[in-house]
């Protein structure tokens, strides 16, 4: 399977603190390293999100429903409960993968007619069309694609008022906000008013949320399907174009375990890398005694890595590893608990269905070398300059 060098980590975010399971940060942040300690504190009823924006969220009024990424308790759970059908095995099979198969096509005669391509712009197309599909975002004008990438642009600013830069990032996104809002939120309830369809702009509509609350919600729905997507198909690929006895068992391998595969470079490289709590009653953590408010972070980059859980060599990408304690071959790269992502099959599914095609291109090759930046408050990482080129067809 490639050696030791070739296999360990892309993306390097640091070295970890081995036998600290659970810290108190410098700035009084409990901090989860261990992997058990990590799935208790996701799966407690004892927490609420942090983190992601939800300080700016909380500002929003009383009256405006919050995107359900934002909820916690009855609230929450009544909100996945109702929307779990959009994300069953069955439906993902019989509803999304015929799309994928579709898009990826299209993105393969893409690159086929240019002779090279960006992966991170092949595979934000992919992961538009599925979550736009599971939306109801169908009824767009074009430049979507352009829309998004301003509206999660590579460098984030940091709002406010005391500064022309906080000022600048504030009037910016809200332009950005009302620009998705008219050319594809809009246009969506619209159609949706005309005819109800099954999708989740439907769910939100007859649940009576307003316009604004779809836009939140939709946008939440974008950087959780689509921007993580994109990045767990550039490093998945990454690591196929680096080792070429890897490449070649997912090349001849079965559906299942080039999934298999995929989920654990998921494991050894989570795109969210960080994920905060806030306790809201006391509560052990790890044998820590945590109090209510007190923040907690987990570091899922460093549970998925936990020895005792993954087993030997847990810096290294080994396929067919069966973890200690669930969640699943992923680690916690997905999540856990009540906020456990929803989409988790579907992403690894239109992974492969890109990945399978575009590797079994004859001539495909990776030109120059990717390029990480950091996303720190989330431990994100974002993957370009991932060049693929293919021989073009003479005429």
């Amino acid at each position: 399977m490639g050696d030791a060098r070739e296999s360990v980590r892309k993306v390097e975010r640091g070295r970890g603190r081995p036998g600290c399971p659970v810290r108190r940060g410098a700035d009084g942040t409990w901090e989860v390293r261990g992997y058990p300690a990590a799935r208790e504190v996701l799966r407690a009823g004892e927490t609420v999100q942090a983190g992601l924006g939800i300080e700016t969220v909380e500002k929003l009024p009383s009256r405006i429903r919050r995107p359900v990424l934002y909820q916690d308790g009855p609230g929450h759970r009544e909100q996945r409960r109702q929307t779990a059908r959009f994300f069953t095995p069955r439906r993902v099979d019989e509803h999304y993968r015929e799309l994928m198969t579709r898009v990826a096509e299209e993105q393969l005669a893409v690159l086929r007619a240019a002779g090279t391509a960006q992966l991170s712009d092949l595979s934000f197309a992919m992961a538009i069309e599925v979550v736009s599909d599971i939306l109801g975002l169908t009824h767009s004008r074009p430049g979507l694609k352009s829309r998004l990438e301003r509206f999660f642009p590579e460098e984030f600013g940091q709002p406010g008022l005391t500064s022309l830069r906080g000022l600048h990032w504030l009037l910016r996104q809200n332009v950005n906000w009302l620009s998705i809002h008219l050319a594809d939120v809009r246009p969506a309830i619209r159609a949706h008013r005309r005819r109800q369809r099954d999708d989740l702009i439907s769910h939100l509509l007859a649940e009576g949320c307003s316009g604004a609350e779809i836009l939140g919600e939709c946008l939440t729905y974008a950087a959780a399907g689509m921007v993580t997507t994109r990045e767990f198909i550039c490093v998945a690929a990454w690591h196929l174009f680096d080792d070429p006895l890897l490449r070649d068992r997912y090349r001849a391998a079965e559906e299942p375990e080039r999934l298999e595969l995929l989920r654990e470079i998921l494991r050894l490289e989570p795109v969210v890398a960080r994920l905060s709590r806030r306790a809201t009653a006391p509560m052990r953590v790890g044998g820590a005694s945590v109090g209510p408010g007190e923040l907690i972070t987990v570091f899922v980059d460093e549970a998925n890595a936990d020895p005792d859980v993954v087993g030997r060599a847990p810096g290294l990408l080994r396929p067919g590893r069966v973890p200690a304690l669930g969640p699943g071959p992923a680690g916690l790269a997905f999540g856990d608990g009540a906020h456990r992502c929803p989409g988790a099959g579907i992403a690894v599914l239109e992974a492969d269905v890109l990945l399978s095609r575009l590797f079994a291109v004859d001539g495909l090759r990776m030109t120059g070398r990717p390029r990480v930046s950091f996303k720190d408050e989330i431990g994100g990482y974002e993957i370009r300059n991932l060049t693929v080129t293919v021989p073009t067809r003479r005429g």
